[in-house]
């Protein structure tokens, strides 16, 4: 049975029932199954630490983002202009959460453009769902004078939400014909349940500028949907989906497009992690939130520069002068992450002898080695 409720009460129950789950977090996720090996001697200077990435067009500072949540409510508004005042004074990018409520009504659209006018020089993510049409699309950019535009796919959730959608063959056709139309970069992002190595490159496919792999381990929004039924149990399907470690993993040697790391991101040794795994850049929504909502604006911008510092530290450690030096870090993989890459013939082994690979090749420039295969030999 479908509830009766307006959209703005039902972002509403997604903030409530997100910041419920990351205040009585799961124990451990897959990227504690992501180990780097430690060199002693590979410590460089912390000043020769770069943390700047180039991001759909754009020049970031950091490696990392805060990644879309709400809007579309009076509650979610204030949400979104405390999150645009801690964007504004760390300098991380910013995405909204989804603009489906503005584009259905316009009233509300002041919940998502205090990410701009509270965060006037920043970098800002527009947010629309992949059942946008090219004009829709522009409007959610044009509000947000937005630097870049996430398209969300979601479908899990939507089968569970119970006013969801129920029709998704078409949604490949509409991320084509807005990334061929709109003017800025698109992206395209799962909301918990992962991308698999064929989604990412049909994607690439489909002309978009980067892919937000956007994993299972943080926020699982078919467990929010199901406790906001009150007729059918959906429980099963909490858990649905791959890991961020997995889906980068799976991607890995792709190089189709820019890969970046969301869902289940607790720290700035997983940012590290999930760059060490090939992401451009990490995303940080439920954590993120939650600090916010329990100790205010202030104490989130403290973290986010504590954990830019970290990011600095650990670094500075494993001998990485930039974000993609650690693709160069080798690498222990163990647990369900290591059993997920056997039972997909995904081969591990390359990662943990990356280091030596690096310097092989620099002793011997004119022979290289052949390419690692992927996938163990049959």
């Amino acid at each position: 049975m479908t509830r009766p409720d307006s959209i703005g009460h039902r972002k509403d129950d997604h903030v409530r029932l997100a910041v419920d789950q990351h205040r009585r977090p799961a124990e451990h996720n897959d990227f504690d199954g992501v180990r780097f090996v430690h060199h002693a001697l590979a410590a460089i200077d912390r000043r020769n630490v770069d943390l700047t990435v180039d991001v759909a067009g754009r020049r970031w500072p950091a490696p990392l983002f805060i990644n879309g949540m709400t809007g579309g409510s009076a509650r979610t508004g204030e949400i979104n202009r405390a999150l645009a005042a801690a964007a504004a004074e760390t300098g991380l990018p910013i995405a909204a959460g989804s603009m489906s409520a503005y584009l259905r009504d316009p009233a509300v659209a002041d919940t998502y453009r205090v990410l701009r006018t509270h965060n006037p020089r920043g970098v800002v993510l527009a947010n629309v769902n992949a059942n946008t049409t090219p004009s829709q699309a522009r409007r959610a950019i044009d509000l947000l004078e937005a630097d870049a535009l996430q398209i969300h796919l979601n479908a899990v959730q939507e089968i569970v939400m119970p006013e969801g959608d129920r029709d998704f063959a078409h949604r490949a056709r509409r991320i084509e014909a807005i990334a061929a139309t709109v003017d800025v970069p698109v992206i395209v992002k799962e909301v918990g349940f992962g991308l698999s190595r064929a989604t990412v490159a049909r994607l690439a496919d489909l002309g978009v500028a980067a892919a937000d792999v956007g994993g299972r381990g943080g926020t699982d929004f078919a467990r929010i949907e199901n406790r906001r039924r009150d007729d059918t149990d959906f429980s099963y399907l909490e858990g649905w989906g791959q890991s961020t470690p997995a889906c980068l993993l799976d991607s890995a040697g792709l190089d189709r497009i820019p890969l970046l790391a969301s869902g289940g991101v607790r720290s700035p040794l997983d940012v590290a992690r999930a760059l060490a795994l090939g992401a451009r850049a990490a995303g940080v929504a439920g954590t993120f939130l939650t600090i916010l909502l329990d100790r205010g604006t202030d104490a989130l911008v403290t973290t986010i520069r504590e954990w830019i510092d970290h990011l600095i530290s650990i670094m500075t450690v494993l001998g990485a002068a930039t974000p993609h030096a650690l693709t160069r870090c080798d690498l222990l993989l163990s647990g369900p992450l290591e059993t997920y890459c056997r039972t997909a013939g995904i081969d591990t082994r390359p990662f943990t002898r990356r280091s030596a690979a690096l310097t092989q090749n620099r002793a011997a420039p004119a022979h290289p080695a052949a390419p690692a295969e992927r996938r163990v030999p049959a």
